[in-house]
C-alpha cells in the first residue's frame, strides 16, 4: 500500500542565509535574458504576441530578494516528505519549494531525475536563490517562482482512491494567487500523479504562469510530438525551427549538440496528447504527460560551449554529470501569461513514470517513428483516457477534501488573505495560527486602522503592496513607517511619484532614514538622477552606520552605493564607502569585483588584474550575466578563464 512519511535528506549544502533587507522596487536583475525585442514581437503571433505583452513585472514587491548564501557546503539535515509504494519511491522537500527530489522506480532501481548531489543556491530565481534538480514547481511569472528556497504548508489528505496524498499549498505573492500541488501514488502504479490548482479569489482577473520544470540526465533524446519547436537562445530574438533536426543539420533533440544554452518550446498540434520524454542509450527514461490544460512542453540545454559547462559545475560538484530539463507548462512558450479571470481556476493533472521504448526506432533517425514509439508505449502504460479519469476523480473528490495531517508550515501571508477578505478556499486552510512577526503589524493595521510603528532604532518590517492594503495605508495615521509603506504601494501600482512624495513626507520625521533613502536614491536613478541617486545612496549608508543596522543592511546599501558611485564618475567615494564595509562583506566575491571596477575607475589595471589572478566567486551572479567578461576586456585581450566564464550566448 502507498505510504507518506517524514523522513530527513542529508546533503552538503550552503546556507541560504539573510534576505535582503532592502525592499526589491525594481523589475528581476536577469529579466532581460529572457526577454524579446520589438521586431520579435511584432513578427509572432498575435495571441503570443499578447500573453507576451500581459502584466511585466514592475517590481518583485513584495517579495524580498534573497540573496544571502555563499558557497561554502556543510552537512546538512533537510526535512523531507517520501511517498512510496511498491513501484516508487518520491522525495519531497517542503521546505524547499516543495522540490522533488528524487523519483526512484524500484523494479528497475533507476533514478528518473537528475538529483543533485548538493544544495547550492544560485541567483536564478526570479528573486535570487534557486538550485538545480529535481521536479520544481513555477508560479509568479516568467522565470524560477520566488518560492524556490522558500517552505510550502504540507498535509496529508486522502486521495481519489482512498490512500494517502501529498497536499503541498501556499500562497504566492508576486501574483497574490493560492495554489495547490497534490502528490500521490495509486497502488502498483508506475506513475507519480500530481493534480494542480491555481485560484483567483479576486473579482479581477490576473495573469497566470505556471511551468513544472524536471532535471534529467544530459546525455539522453528528447522527444515530443513535434515537428516544429520556438527557439529562444538568450539573444531576445524567438524563433520557429523545426525539429528534431534544425536548418543547420543538427539533431536537435539531444542536449549535448548544442553549444549554447537554449530553450525548444515544441509546437504540439491542439488535439495531441500532451507528454514529453528523455530517454538513455537503451530507450529507457522518464515521460511525463498531463491532461491538455497544460498545453505548453520544453527542452532547456546548457550546451557543450564553455559558458555552460562553468554553470553546471557552478550549480554542483565539478567532475559529476550534467543535466538538461524537460519542462511543461500552461502556455506555449515561457515568456507569456495566460489571463486567469476573476473567481475563476486552472486545473490539471500531471504524471511522471518510467518509460522503455525500442532504441532502434526511439532512438532512429526517423523522428516520426521514433515519436509514434514513445506515444504508443506510453498509451500502453497509462492510456489518455486514464489520465482524464484521474483528473476528474482528483478534481471532483479530493481537491477540496481537507488536510489531516500537517507535516510542515509555510508563511503566513495567506492566512493574513484569509482574514483580510474571507477567501473561501476548501482543501487549502490558511489557519491564523501561521501569522507570525512578519504579518502582525498588517493583522494590527487590519483591525485598528493603524499601522504599529516598528521598534525604537529599528527599519520598518516586511511590505505589503495590493490595493486594499493601499487602501488601508492612504487612510492610516501618517507616520514615517507608514509613509515608508505607503510609497512602497503607491510604486508598485506605477504611481512613482505620488511614491517619492510619501517617502520625503516620512524622511522629514523619520529617526531611522536608511530605509527611506534607499527608496528615495532607487527612484533618482530610475528618473535619470544618476549623481543625486549616488549621493542618497552614500547618505544611507552613513545612517545605516549610524544606527548599527547590521551586516546584511551594510551588504545591501554598500553595494548599491560603491556600484551608484562608480556609474558617475567618482571612484574617490567608492573607494572610502567600500573602506568602510565589515571586513568580512570585502571578503565576499561580489565585493572583491567591485574592488575590481574601483581599481579600474582608479587607473591601477595591474592591481585589478591581480585581483582577478587571485581568484574570487559571485556567489549570486545572475543568470545571463555577462559583467565578469566585460570587465576582463578592459583589462586584456586574453581569453576569459575558465572560471569566470559564464556566457550563455556566442560571444
Amino acid at each position: 500500500m502507498t505510504t507518506v512519511r517524514r523522513a530527513v535528506l542529508t546533503l552538503p549544502a550552503a546556507p541560504l542565509g539573510p534576505d535582503n533587507p532592502l525592499p526589491a522596487l525594481r523589475a528581476p536583475a536577469g529579466a532581460g535574458a529572457h526577454a524579446v525585442d520589438a521586431r520579435t514581437l511584432a513578427e509572432l503571433p498575435r495571441d503570443m504576441a499578447r500573453g507576451i505583452g500581459r502584466a511585466p513585472l514592475r517590481s518583485l514587491l513584495p517579495a524580498p530578494v534573497r540573496d544571502g548564501y555563499g558557497r561554502e557546503r556543510t552537512p546538512a539535515d533537510l526535512d523531507a516528505i517520501v511517498i512510496e509504494n511498491d513501484r516508487l519511491r518520491v522525495t519531497v522537500l517542503p521546505g524547499l519549494g516543495g522540490r522533488v527530489h528524487s523519483l526512484h522506480h524500484k523494479p528497475t532501481g533507476r533514478e528518473l531525475l537528475y538529483r543533485n548531489p548538493v544544495l547550492q543556491p544560485a541567483a536564478f530565481a526570479l528573486n535570487g536563490a534557486w538550485f538545480s534538480g529535481g521536479i520544481e514547481w513555477n508560479i509568479g511569472a516568467t522565470g524560477h517562482t520566488t518560492l524556490s528556497c522558500s517552505p510550502l504548508h504540507a498535509a496529508t489528505v486522502r486521495a481519489p482512491d482512498g490512500g494517502p496524498m501529498l497536499r503541498l499549498w501556499e500562497w504566492e505573492r508576486l501574483r497574490d494567487l493560492p495554489f495547490q500541488v497534490d502528490l500521490w501514488l495509486p497502488e502498483d502504479s508506475d506513475f507519480l500523479y500530481v493534480g494542480v490548482r491555481i485560484r483567483n479569489p479576486h473579482e479581477r482577473a490576473a495573469p497566470a504562469y505556471w511551468w513544472s520544470n524536471t532535471a534529467v540526465p544530459e546525455e539522453r533524446r528528447v522527444l515530443a510530438p513535434a515537428d516544429a519547436a520556438w527557439h529562444h537562445g538568450y539573444e531576445r530574438v524567438l524563433n520557429r525551427l523545426p525539429v528534431p533536426v534544425t536548418e543547420d543539420g543538427t539533431d536537435r533533440s539531444y542536449p549535448l549538440n548544442g553549444v549554447h544554452a537554449a530553450d525548444f518550446f515544441y509546437d504540439l498540434p491542439e488535439e495531441q496528447r500532451r507528454w514529453i520524454a528523455a530517454l538513455d542509450a537503451d530507450g529507457h527514461g522518464l515521460v511525463q504527460t498531463s491532461t491538455d490544460l497544460l498545453r505548453g512542453r520544453k527542452l532547456f540545454l546548457w550546451g557543450t560551449g564553455r559558458g555552460g559547462r562553468r554553470w553546471q559545475e557552478w550549480l554542483t560538484e565539478p567532475g559529476t554529470p550534467g543535466y538538461a530539463e524537460i519542462q511543461a507548462g500552461l502556455a506555449r512558450t515561457q515568456l507569456e501569461h495566460l489571463e486567469l479571470p476573476g473567481e475563476a481556476e486552472f486545473s490539471w493533472l500531471e504524471a511522471y513514470g518510467p518509460l522503455a521504448a525500442d532504441p532502434a526506432r526511439a532512438l532512429g533517425d526517423d523522428w516520426a517513428a521514433a515519436r509514434a514509439d514513445v506515444e504508443h508505449r506510453l498509451e500502453a502504460a497509462l492510456p489518455r483516457t486514464a489520465v482524464d479519469a484521474a483528473y476528474t476523480a482528483w478534481r471532483e473528490g479530493a481537491a477540496d477534501a481537507e488536510p489531516e495531517t500537517v507535516l510542515a508550515a509555510g508563511s503566513g501571508w495567506g492566512a493574513l488573505e484569509v482574514l483580510r477578505a474571507g477567501h473561501a478556499l476548501p482543501g487549502t486552510p490558511f489557519p491564523e495560527s501561521t501569522l507570525g512577526p512578519e504579518q502582525e503589524p498588517w493583522r494590527e493595521l487590519l483591525r485598528t486602522g493603524v499601522l504599529p510603528p516598528p521598534p525604537k532604532g529599528a527599519a520598518p518590517g516586511a511590505p505589503l503592496v495590493a490595493a486594499p492594503w493601499r487602501d488601508m495605508l492612504e487612510t492610516a495615521p501618517a507616520d514615517p513607517s507608514t509613509e515608508y509603506h505607503l510609497g512602497i504601494a503607491q510604486w508598485h501600482a506605477g504611481d512613482r511619484a505620488q511614491a517619492v512624495r510619501s517617502w520625503e513626507r516620512g524622511l522629514h520625521r523619520a529617526e531611522v532614514r536608511w530605509p527611506l533613502l534607499y527608496c528615495l536614491a532607487v527612484a533618482d536613478r530610475e528618473d535619470g538622477h544618476p549623481a543625486r541617486a549616488a549621493e542618497r545612496f552614500a547618505e544611507a549608508f552613513a545612517d545605516h552606520e549610524a544606527h548599527d543596522a547590521g551586516e546584511p543592511v551594510a551588504a545591501a546599501l554598500g553595494r548599491e552605493g560603491v556600484a551608484a558611485l562608480l556609474a558617475t564618475g567618482r571612484p574617490g567615494p567608492a573607494r572610502e564607502l567600500w573602506a568602510r564595509l565589515p571586513d568580512a562583506v570585502r571578503d565576499r566575491g561580489a565585493f572583491r569585483f567591485l574592488e575590481i571596477r574601483i581599481l579600474l575607475a582608479e587607473g591601477r589595471p595591474a592591481e585589478a588584474r591581480a585581483v582577478f589572478d587571485a581568484g574570487f566567486e559571485v556567489a549570486d551572479l545572475r543568470e545571463g550575466a555577462e559583467i565578469l567578461g566585460e570587465v576582463w576586456a578592459e583589462l586584456t585581450d586574453e581569453p576569459l578563464p575558465d572560471a569566470y566564464e559564464f556566457r550563455m550566448r556566442p560571444s
